[in-house]
C-alpha cells in the first residue's frame, strides 16, 4: 500500500501511523482501512456495558478526506442498532457535518470512542439519530451479532471477548469516553436551520451594502454618531438625550447663519467690484471724448481759424 500512495502526504502518513496503532483489535473496538484504499476504513464496536447496547457488535465505514487530520472524516454505520440510521452519515462533533468543530488532534480511536460512547445518550432528533424502545434496541443487539459485512465477514469474530487476553477498557478508557460526551456536541436538523437562518439575517444583504458603500463620508459620520448615541441609550437619562439633540439643533442654526452671512458677504463684495468696474468705463469714455475734442479742434487751427468760428474784423 506504501507503494500506492505519496508517503510524503500529511493525510497517508497520519493513516498509516494511525493503521499501525490500531492493528491490534481490543475488545471493545477494532478498526483497519480497506486494502485497496486507506481512506476508507471498516470499524467495529462492541455495545458499552450496562446499557440496551451491551450485548451488541456494531460495525460501520469511516470514509477519510484528503485534508485529513485538517478535516474530519464521515461516519457511517451499517448494523441495524436502535441508535444510528443504517447507511447514513451521522451528524456528530467529530464527523463532517462539523469541519468548524474538529480538532486536528482528534483520531480514528477518538471517533471509535465517540460512537461507544454517544450509543445509550438520547437522539434528540438529530441527524442520522434513532429514538428506539429500549427492548427493540436489546433485540437488534442480540441479533447484531449474526450480522454479516460483505467485505469484512462477521464482525463479531473481529473483537475477541473479555478476559481472552486483549486490552480491556481500563478506567482511563472509560474517562476518556465521559469526556468525549462532555466535550461533542451531537446537533438536530432544527437547530442546524436555525443556526443557517440566523447567520443569513445577522449578514447584510447585497442591496443594503450598496446603500452603505453609496453614502457619502459625512453622512457616514453621523450615522456612526447615531449608532452610539443608540447603543448608549442604556446608559443614558432622557435628560441628557434632550440636553444633546438641543445641542445639535443649536450648532446646525449657527452654522446655517453663517453660511448665509458669508453669501451675503460674497455678493456685497461681487455689487462693490462691478461699480468699480463702471466708473472705470466712465472715466475711459471721458478721457477718449477729451482726447476726440481736442484732435477736432487742433484740425481746425490749422485750417484757419479756431473751431469757434472766424475772429472779429477791423
Amino acid at each position: 500500500m506504501e507503494k500506492k500512495y505519496n508517503t510524503r502526504s500529511p493525510a497517508v502518513k497520519r493513516l498509516m501511523r494511525e493503521a499501525a496503532e490500531l492493528s491490534q483489535a481490543t475488545q471493545d473496538y477494532y478498526a483497519e482501512p480497506l486494502q485497496d484504499n486507506l481512506f476508507e476504513w471498516h470499524f467495529t464496536v462492541r455495545g458499552p456495558q450496562d446499557t440496551e447496547f451491551q450485548d451488541g457488535v456494531y460495525h460501520g465505514r469511516i470514509i477519510v478526506p484528503a485534508e485529513y487530520p485538517m478535516k474530519p472524516p464521515d461516519i457511517i454505520v451499517l448494523t441495524p442498532n436502535g441508535r444510528f440510521e443504517t447507511g447514513k452519515k451521522i451528524c456528530l462533533s467529530i464527523s463532517g457535518f462539523h469541519p468548524e468543530s474538529w480538532q486536528p488532534s482528534w483520531s480514528i480511536r477518538t471517533a471509535l470512542l465517540a460512537i461507544i460512547a454517544f450509543m445509550p445518550t438520547p437522539g434528540q432528533g438529530t441527524i442520522g439519530s434513532l429514538d428506539y424502545p429500549k427492548d427493540e434496541r436489546q433485540r437488534l443487539a442480540r441479533r447484531s451479532k449474526s450480522w454479516s459485512c460483505d467485505t469484512c465477514g462477521c464482525p463479531k469474530e473481529l473483537l475477541p471477548e473479555p478476559g481472552e487476553g486483549a486490552t480491556s477498557a481500563d478506567q482511563k478508557q472509560q474517562q476518556e469516553m465521559q469526556d468525549i460526551v462532555q466535550n461533542m456536541a451531537l446537533k438536530s436538523e432544527e437547530e442546524i436551520a436555525a443556526q443557517k437562518a440566523k447567520s443569513v439575517d445577522s449578514s447584510p444583504s447585497a442591496e443594503e451594502q450598496k446603500k452603505v458603500t453609496s453614502v457619502p463620508s459625512s453622512t457616514s459620520g453621523t450615522t456612526e454618531t447615531l449608532s452610539t448615541t443608540t447603543s448608549a441609550g442604556a446608559t443614558t437619562n432622557p435628560s441628557t438625550t434632550g440636553s444633546s439633540s438641543r445641542s445639535s439643533t443649536t450648532t446646525s442654526t449657527t452654522a446655517s447663519a453663517r453660511s448665509a452671512s458669508t453669501r451675503r458677504a460674497t455678493v456685497t463684495q461681487v455689487q462693490r467690484s462691478n461699480h468699480v468696474y463702471d466708473f472705470m468705463i466712465l472715466l475711459l469714455v471721458a478721457a477718449i471724448a477729451a482726447i476726440l475734442y481736442r484732435r477736432v479742434n487742433l484740425m481746425q487751427e490749422a485750417e484757419g481759424g479756431p473751431l469757434g468760428g472766424p475772429g472779429p474784423t477791423e
